[in-house]
């Protein structure tokens, strides 16, 4: 990839980023279009998670990992640092491949 092309996207990333701030007093949606698109969000955001959990190599990841996110959640709606849900996440899909599950 050239510098041009480098800079030339960094530009434009910079300015999308920058346009939401900037726009944002100048459109306004209804309070529903608002809740939706809060809702749709989150739901974008559960079946990324539920993806990458779940398949690997285009089929089904094992249990370890599923099990290793589980947790990882489970630590973070009870509000532990995010370095403890991280080292919980990994370490319980580590241990439960450790003893053959895959």
């Amino acid at each position: 990839m050239t510098l041009t092309t480098v800079l030339v996207l960094a530009s434009g990333t910079y300015a999308l980023r920058l346009a939401g701030p900037l726009l944002r007093d100048r459109l306004h949606l209804p309070e529903r279009v608002e809740r939706i698109m809060s809702h749709a969000a989150t739901a974008l955001l559960a079946a990324l998670v539920a993806t990458a959990a779940l398949t690997a190599d285009g089929g089904f990841s094992g249990w370890a990992r599923p099990l290793g996110v589980a947790v990882g959640a489970l630590a973070a709606w009870r509000r532990l640092p995010f370095v403890a849900v991280v080292v919980l996440a990994a370490s319980t899909t580590a241990l439960l491949r450790l003893v053959g599950i895959p």
